[in-house]
C-alpha cells in the first residue's frame, strides 16, 4: 500500500517521477531475485569449483574463474593494506568436482601442465613437503590476494599432494618421495630438496617460459610481476642477504656494492640461452657432489665472472660466462627476515615491500611461522583466534630508563630484556593456573641478535635503537611449542604480539575482554570481585594461587583478560617443592653480569 500510495502521489505532481519511482522498484525486484537464486541455488558452489587436472579446458576454465573471483572477492572486503591477509577465495578451497584421486601420472611436470597455468608467459612456483603445508597455504592465499592464478606447486611428498589437489590448489608431483616431516636446515634432507630446487629449474627453463621460483617460506605482499618486467634484457633477477642499503629507492641494488651472498629463495629466470646453459651447469655441480649447498653453488657460479655493467642506466651487471645479465633485487623491498623484521628498512625508506623471506632468524621453522604470525601476514585456520580457555595478556610497563637511558651496549641490553622475560616468567604461571594461552606482548632489544661476532647492530644497516625484536631473539620459540611429557607439567600455549591487532580476529574475541588492575591490599576500593565498573576488575597485588583460582572462576566464559602490569601479580604457587628442572629462562645468579670472559679459559661455552 505505502508503494502504491507514492506511486499515485508522484503521478498527481510530475509524470518523470512515475518512471523513477518503477525503475527503483524493478531494481530492487531483480536484485532480491539475483540473490536469493545465488544463494539458494543447488548448483552454486559446484560451479565454482573445477578440478585443475580434470582437462585442458576446464583447467584454463578454473584459470579464469581462480582470477575473476579473486578480483571480485577482494576488491572492496579485503584490507587496502598488503600486510593484513584477507581470507582465502572460496575458489581456491573448493574441492574437485570429481570424486577419485587420479594416479600420479596426471601430475607429472609437463610443458603441457605448466602451460595450462601460465600467463602473459610466466609462471610462479613453489614447493616442499607436507610439513610445510601451513607455509604453502599462506603463499597461495598471498598469491590469490594479489589476482595472480599462474602458480604450480610442486609436491614433493603424496601426501602434500593429495591435500592440495582436494583443496582445488594447482599442484605437480616432483616424484621426489620425501618424508612429510620437518627436515630441518642443514640436514642432508634439506640439501635434497635443494638440489631438486636446481633440477626443477633445468627442466622447466626449456620449456620456453619465464620462471618466478619461490621457497615456502616466503610470502608475496606486492605483485612483483609489473617490476621483473621493468627489466626485460635481464637473465636472471635475484635477491639477496644484503643488510646495508646500496640505494634508497626502488631501483635494483647497486652490484658493485652488494658483498652478502645472492640469496636463491627468490629468484627470476627467463629462458634465455645463459639462463639456461647456467642451470644445467649449476644442476650438474651439485649432482656430482652432494655436500656443496644449492646456494653456495649458485654463488660461486654467477661470480666466476662479475662485471662490468651492462649499461649505465638498468643496474644490470654481466655475470657467470661473461654474457649473462644479472640483476640483484633492492633487498629494501625483495626483503630477508633482517631487513623485514629487524631494521624495518621498507618503513624508514616509505617503501612498499613486495615479498618477506623468513631468512636471519632462529628457532628452525616454528621461529619463521611465529615471525610471520608477528608481521600478520600468516594465514591461520579460524581455531588459531578462539584458543579453548580464552587468552590471557599484560601490559609490559617498562621504565623509560631500561629502553632509552645511557649506552646501548650488553649490560644495558641485558637489563632491558631480563626485565621484561620476568614480567613474562609471571605471565605464563598466571595463564597455567588460569589454562589460558598467553598472548606475548612486544619484546624491546637494545641489541641485536646474529650468529656471528658483530658489534651490537650492523654497521651500515638502518637498524634503530632500541627496537622491537622478534621473539626469536629472546627464547627458544620451536622449545617453547615443543609438546612435552606430562612430567614437564601443564603446557603453556602462546600468541604473537600482534595477535589482537590481526583482522582475522573474530568479534566474539574482540568483545568479550576483561580488564585487570593491580592495586595495593587494603587501599580504597581495592578488594576480590570489586568490579567498579563492566570490564574492570581490581585485583589486590601479590595474590596466591588460591586467589586466582577462586577470583577467575567467575570469568571462565570471557574470552580475553588483560592485566594492567606483571609486577607483583602473583605471590607464587602453592606446591610443595620437588625435583627442578633447570631452566636458564628463570635462573638468577646473584651479581652476575653480562661481560664477556676476559681471558680464554674463563670462556665455558655452551655444552
Amino acid at each position: 500500500m505505502g508503494w502504491r500510495n507514492r506511486l499515485e502521489e508522484a503521478a498527481k505532481s510530475k509524470p518523470l517521477f512515475v518512471t523513477i519511482y518503477a525503475t527503483v522498484i524493478v531494481g530492487v525486484l531483480v536484485s532480491s531475485f539475483y540473490v536469493f537464486s545465488a544463494i539458494y541455488s543447488p548448483n552454486n558452489s559446484s560451479s565454482s569449483s573445477s578440478s585443475f587436472f580434470s582437462s585442458t579446458s576446464s583447467s584454463s576454465s578454473s584459470s579464469s574463474s581462480l582470477s575473476t573471483e579473486a578480483d571480485h572477492d577482494h576488491e572492496h572486503d579485503q584490507p587496502s593494506t598488503s600486510t593484513q591477509p584477507p581470507l582465502l577465495p572460496p575458489s581456491i578451497l573448493e574441492p574437485p568436482r570429481t570424486t577419485k584421486m587420479p594416479s600420479l601420472d596426471h601430475f607429472r611436470l609437463s610443458k603441457e601442465l605448466v602451460q595450462q597455468r601460465v600467463k602473459h608467459n610466466i609462471i610462479i612456483v613453489t614447493f616442499g613437503n607436507y610439513a610445510f603445508m601451513d607455509f604453502i597455504i599462506t603463499w597461495v592465499h598471498h598469491l590469490t590476494h594479489l589476482q595472480l592464478s599462474n602458480f604450480l606447486v610442486g609436491a614433493m611428498d603424496t601426501k602434500l599432494l593429495e591435500a592440495l589437489y582436494w583443496k582445488g590448489i594447482p599442484v605437480f608431483d616432483m616424484g621426489s618421495h620425501m618424508s612429510t616431516i620437518d627436515v630441518g636446515w642443514g640436514s642432508p634432507t634439506f640439501h635434497k630438496m635443494g638440489r631438486e630446487k636446481v633440477i626443477l629449474i633445468d627442466a622447466i627453463l626449456p620449456y620456453g617460459f619465464e620462471l618466478l621460483m619461490c621457497d615456502t617460506d616466503m610470502v608475496w605482499l606486492k605483485n612483483p610481476l609489473p617490476y621483473l618486467a621493468r627489466y626485460p634484457e635481464a637473465d636472471v633477477l635475484t635477491s639477496s642477504d644484503q643488510v646495508v642499503p646500496t640505494v634508497v629507492d626502488d631501483r635494483l641494488d647497486i652490484w658493485q656494492q652488494v658483498g652478502a651472498a645472492y640469496n636463491i629463495g627468490i629468484f627470476h629466470w627467463r629462458p634465455t640461452d645463459s639462463a639456461k646453459k647456467l642451470a644445467k651447469e649449476w644442476k650438474e655441480m651439485l649432482l656430482a657432489d652432494e655436500k656443496i649447498w644449492d646456494q653456495n653453488g649458485f654463488n660461486d657460479l654467477v661470480h666466476r665472472k662479475l662485471g662490468p655493467s651492462v649499461d649505465e642506466e638498468s643496474g644490470l651487471a654481466y655475470a657467470y660466462d661473461g654474457n649473462l645479465k644479472l640483476g640483484v633485487l633492492p633487498a629494501s623491498i625483495f626483503c630477508s627476515g633482517h631487513t623485514y623484521f629487524v631494521q624495518a628498512m621498507y618503513q624508514q625508506l616509505r617503501l612498499e615491500p613486495y615479498a618477506v623471506h623468513t631468512t636471519f632468524q632462529y628457532a628452525g621453522t616454528d621461529g619463521k611461522r611465529h615471525r610471520l604470525r608477528e608481521a600478520m601476514v600468516f594465514y591461520d585456520p579460524p581455531e588459531y583466534f578462539d584458543a579453548p580457555g580464552g587468552f590471557l595478556s599484560f601490559k609490559p610497563s617498562i621504565p623509560k630508563s631500561l629502553i632509552l637511558d645511557g649506552e646501548h651496549n650488553i649490560e644495558s641490553h641485558f637489563s632491558l630484556v631480563n626485565y621484561q622475560v620476568k614480567q613474562i616468567r609471571t605471565a605464563l604461571a598466571i595463564a597455567s593456573l588460569l589454562n589460558r594461552t598467553l598472548v606475548m606482548p612486544p619484546l624491546w632489544c637494545r641489541l641485536d641478535r646474529l650468529w656471528f661476532s658483530h658489534p651490537g647492530v650492523l654497521e651500515g644497516s638502518m637498524t634503530r635503537q632500541p627496537f622491537i625484536c622478534p621473539l626469536d631473539h629472546v627464547f627458544e620459540v620451536n622449545i617453547m611449542l615443543k609438546e612435552l611429557p606430562e612430567e614437564y607439567g601443564h603446557g603453556i600455549h602462546i600468541r604473537e604480539y600482534s595477535f589482537f591487532d590481526n583482522p582475522l580476529l573474530p568479534k566474539k574475541v574482540k568483545d568479550s575482554w576483561l580488564e585487570v588492575h593491580l592495586c595495593e591490599e587494603g587501599s580504597q576500593g581495592c578488594a576480590l570481585n570489586n568490579t567498579n565498573r563492566p570490564g574492570v576488575l581490581r585485583l589486590p597485588k601479590r595474590s596466591n594461587e588460591e586467589t586466582f583460582k577462586t577470583v577467575f572462576s567467575s570469568f571462565k566464559d570471557v574470552k580475553v583478560i588483560q592485566f594492567s602490569s606483571m609486577q607483583d601479580a602473583f605471590l607464587g604457587f602453592m606446591d610443595k617443592a620437588s625435583h627442578i628442572y633447570y631452566d636458564m629462562y628463570w635462573d638468577e645468579k646473584p651479581d652476575w653480569k653480562p661481560i664477556p670472559p676476559q681471558r680464554p679459559e674463563d670462556d665455558h661455552p655452551p655444552t
